[in-house]
């Protein structure tokens, strides 16, 4: 628990949402933006992976000071940063593996041990992994820094399952799916609540991803054809709806969160 003499812990509402079937749809949505948002800028409009990454974490930067000048979960802030995380955790990956020629299990493995890492040194720090609450500014940056982990490992991961091991878009939507559903019932049925949570947002990234580029890609790679411009215009449309309906629920009714897990 966080000590009660430090009055910046207690002045502060848990920065984190709740984790409801919204939170995973907007999370699955916005790691697909992720996929389809970074292809685009990166290929399309021609800006090259490193003028993208460039772009893109000024614009994590500043949302991410935003976010934590917040005194309590704000859902268009938050998910704002999500996108820009998804976003920039694909551009890391992409440059390690394009850009670089890092192999794919190399960087998987990496990214592994630095989840890993960060996990050991926050419970080491606050003894606790909750996402319940994130009530103070070291916590809060634990946290963003797993969650850009668990997007670039989930990227790494992804992209050697369905690249390297040649699952492809349609079997690894299938895979993942299958394994976050696991996890799920693994949840009910008494797993560790911290463990699972991590597991499926970890894997909910190469789910995504597979689903953005199933949906993006042309029928000539085994996608749809639909184009990332309308994938990403499409998902874009409903991440915004979402977080607006969570923004006007959200009025008022928060309450400082206490530990769960």
């Amino acid at each position: 628990m966080v000590s009660m003499s430090n009055p910046r812990a207690v002045s502060m509402l848990n920065k984190v949402p709740e984790v409801t079937l919204i939170f995973w749809i907007i999370k699955i949505m916005s790691t697909t933006v992720g996929e389809t948002g970074a292809d685009y800028l990166a290929v399309h409009v021609g800006l090259g992976t490193t003028v993208t990454t460039a772009i893109t974490m000024s614009l994590l930067v500043v949302a991410l000071i935003v976010q934590l000048r917040m005194r309590a979960y704000v859902p268009w802030i938050y998910w704002l940063t999500v996108v820009l995380v998804s976003i920039v955790g694909t551009q890391i990956t992409d440059i390690l593996t394009d850009g670089l020629g890092v192999s794919l299990y190399f960087s998987t493995a990496v990214f592994a041990v630095l989840l890993a890492a960060t996990f050991a040194i926050w419970y080491a720090r606050e003894r606790t992994l909750s996402i319940h609450t994130i009530i103070t500014t070291r916590r809060e940056l634990f946290y963003w820094t797993a969650i850009l982990f668990t997007f670039a490992l989930g990227t790494a991961a992804g992209d050697l399952a369905t690249e390297a091991l040649s699952l492809g878009f349609t079997i690894g939507v299938f895979v993942f799916g299958a394994l976050i559903t696991a996890i799920a019932g693994a949840f009910y049925l008494g797993a560790n609540p911290v463990l699972t949570f991590w597991l499926a947002y970890i894997l909910t990234r190469p789910l995504g991803a597979s689903f953005g580029d199933l949906l993006s890609q042309s029928q000539r790679y085994g996608g749809l054809g639909l184009g990332t411009v309308v994938t990403s215009i499409v998902f874009l449309v409903v991440i915004v709806g979402l977080v607006t309906y969570l923004s006007i629920g959200s009025k008022g009714s928060r309450n400082p969160s206490v530990e769960r897990a």
